[in-house]
């Protein structure tokens, strides 16, 4: 089992890294989401959620996800959480079964600054991206995925997005065994670490 973790801002480009991994390897790999992870703030009020900050270490469920994380690696299933960023909440009746795969890809923007779970992935993959190209693909999921207004996204850039940057996700590159720049835009890259990776498995065998 070969357990990718691939890191970088928000908008820089990981989904599609991850998709374009996935799309070679299929049923050989599972996506655990950092953002499945988040911890439920459904109990506050609107102007509470408004100012909460996601980007921070602290908003995200370490200790779960390090366990579930640890459990595919001993060959069991977990139940992924299922995260609304509508309501805030994590759903109490709904989870994702996640099978073990020969390939485990964990996602996100803060997955390097926990040291627990850095000490668990083979390969440490950070996508890095142009600051502007970082903002509009934010600003496009947001208003389309999550139903936020631009005044929101541009509040939440400004206070939260760009500082957290900032103090924790770009200082966490350094922990990185390969860097992506140009995010997901550099074919190239994402071609040789997708090669990598397939030589790789074989070589598990």
């Amino acid at each position: 089992m070969l357990v990718i973790g691939i890191a970088g801002g928000s908008g820089s480009g990981k989904t599609t890294v991850v998709n374009a991994i996935t799309s070679r390897l299929k049923e050989k790999v599972v996506v655990i989401p950092q953002d499945s992870y988040y911890k439920d703030i459904s109990d506050r009020s609107d102007s509470e959620k408004r100012a909460y900050n996601f980007d921070h270490p602290s908003a995200i469920d370490w200790e779960l996800l390090c366990s579930q994380l640890k459990q595919l690696k001993e060959g069991h299933a977990v139940d992924q959480p299922v995260y609304s960023y509508i309501s805030c909440s994590r759903s109490k009746t709904e989870t994702v079964r996640v099978e073990p795969a020969e390939v485990i890809i964990i996602e996100g923007i803060l997955i390097f600054t926990c040291k627990e779970l850095c000490e668990q992935l083979d390969i440490k993959i950070f996508v890095d991206a142009d600051d502007d190209d970082r903002l509009m693909r934010v600003m496009e999921r947001d208003i389309i995925e999550r139903g936020k207004d631009v005044h929101w996204i541009i509040e939440r850039y400004t206070n939260t997005v760009k500082p957290m940057y900032l103090q924790f996700i770009e200082p966490s590159k350094r922990y990185a065994d390969i860097i992506i720049p140009e995010g997901g835009e550099n074919v190239v890259a994402i071609d040789i670490i997708t090669a990598s990776i397939e030589k790789e498995i074989s070589n598990l065998k």
